[in-house]
């Protein structure tokens, strides 16, 4: 990892970065504010540094990415998330999005399947000072033990909706998640209305990473 500073120059970018994201259809405030505060430069490997304010999505090792921010700030702006909210995050990654969602106010539990992955954030997190909650293991299956949850956000393509996350969600809750096939994936917000109804809307496509374990892609 690079030397962990924040210069005038970084501040800059983040600044350019919430423009553009604003521009690109997202409104809340609470989220871009938490975009500004958060130097997405820390979770990048210093070869690829120079690029952590593109609008792009990364490598991070392990098969996996850092998220591009529009679709970070997208899923986050759907979950909604308030203050005091226990929140789960499927796919812990870089730690980005779950620190952006520390950032929001929420308890943050966070599931990784890949273990080199789940070690190396764990540590950087607990360097950086942001409580994540870490748990290692097949996140389609959600964190029975720690249910249930207020809101949870798959960072992963799947191809079904998880009925364990389901289950795992309050009344009242929201899961987003993007469901499709390998390569592309529709976004999805399902509001938990009663345990016998949900609503479900749709958004846009996206591609992302594809959900390994039980209930994902084997």
């Amino acid at each position: 990892m690079i030397k962990l500073e924040d210069t005038y120059k970084h501040k800059g970018q983040r600044k350019a970065l919430v423009k553009l994201l604003r521009e690109k259809g997202i409104q809340s405030e609470a989220v871009l504010e938490a975009i500004n505060t958060l130097p997405r430069h820390f979770f990048f490997d210093s070869a690829l540094a120079s690029h952590a304010y593109e609008d792009k999505a990364f490598p991070i090792g392990e098969g996996q990415t850092i998220s591009q921010p529009y679709t970070v700030a997208f899923q986050t702006e759907l979950l909604n998330v308030k203050p005091g909210d226990k929140v789960l995050e499927i796919g812990t990654g870089s730690g980005y999005q779950g620190s952006i969602l520390h950032l929001l106010g929420a308890e943050v539990h966070s599931i990784e399947y890949q273990a080199k992955l789940f070690e190396r954030t764990k540590k950087f997190l607990g360097k950086l000072g942001i409580p994540l909650k870490f748990y290692f293991g097949d996140g389609s299956q959600g964190i029975p033990q720690q249910a249930p949850f207020d809101k949870i956000i798959v960072t992963a393509g799947a191809p079904i909706v998880p009925t364990s996350l389901l289950n795992q969600l309050k009344i009242g809750g929201i899961l987003v998640i993007p469901v499709g096939d390998r390569k592309t994936q529709k976004m999805l917000k399902l509001t938990k209305q009663s345990a016998t109804k949900i609503i479900k809307e749709e958004f846009n496509n996206f591609a992302f990473v594809p959900l390994l374990g039980k209930e994902g892609w084997v």
